[in-house]
């Protein structure tokens, strides 16, 4: 999932495509508003069966700021970790962070009914880049790790920002960050423990072969 060859700079087409596909989702999403209340991450349909809001839920802003303000982040991001995107697995991955954060809003925060927005899969994409950053030997993983544990933990404590609940039009759902960040350590934890085994299975091959 990580080419360090991969030079910053122009992106081809597979690193932006997973940054592309979210950004025309969140517009057309925005330009239908009538597709709202069929896809909001709603608690009551959601325990209905009503289970693809675990994902569009994801895709729909409260306001244009909140709106702009997400696709902001997202291309801030993916600028920040362009080496490690390839379309298919940032696809894949953002499909199950999008559903653990969904999942644990639904058991864990009781207090929220209703949810909109890319920040959470935005927190966990930011925390699975520096991991990414971490594992290839790049010492600013561990600074941007650091400071985004701290922020959410921060939030937790405070309840987030009230400029931006204004901005936005909506309360900053804190929790949804912390969950952002938990899913990408949980999901990064098997990914590189598989990763290591890969690698102690090809220094165990021999070096010559015979049939």
């Amino acid at each position: 999932m990580c080419d360090r060859s991969a030079p910053f700079g122009y992106p081809s087409l597979d690193q932006i495509g997973l940054p592309l596909l979210l950004t025309g989702l969140a517009l057309l999403c925005w330009a239908s508003g009538s597709v709202f209340e069929h896809l909001i991450w709603a608690r009551n349909d959601l325990e209905s069966g009503q289970w693809w809001r675990l994902w569009s839920g994801h895709l729909l802003h409260s306001n244009n700021a909140h709106l702009l303000m997400n696709l902001g982040g997202l291309i801030l991001i993916f600028a920040l970790h362009q080496p490690h995107y390839r379309f298919l697995p940032m696809l894949l991955l953002s499909i199950a962070m999008m559903a653990l954060i969904s999942l644990g809003i639904l058991y864990w925060v009781p207090g929220i009914s209703r949810y909109v927005g890319l920040s959470a899969l935005l927190h966990g994409l930011f925390t699975w880049g520096a991991l990414m950053d971490i594992r290839v030997g790049w010492r600013s993983g561990y600074l941007m790790l650091v400071g985004v544990l701290v922020k959410v933990g921060w939030e937790l404590v405070s309840g987030g920002s009230e400029d931006t609940a204004a901005l936005i039009d909506a309360r900053v759902a804190v929790e949804s960050h912390a969950l952002g960040v938990a899913s990408a350590l949980a999901l990064f934890l098997p990914y590189w423990g598989w990763l290591s085994l890969r690698h102690k299975a090809g220094r165990a091959q021999p070096l010559i072969q015979s049939d």
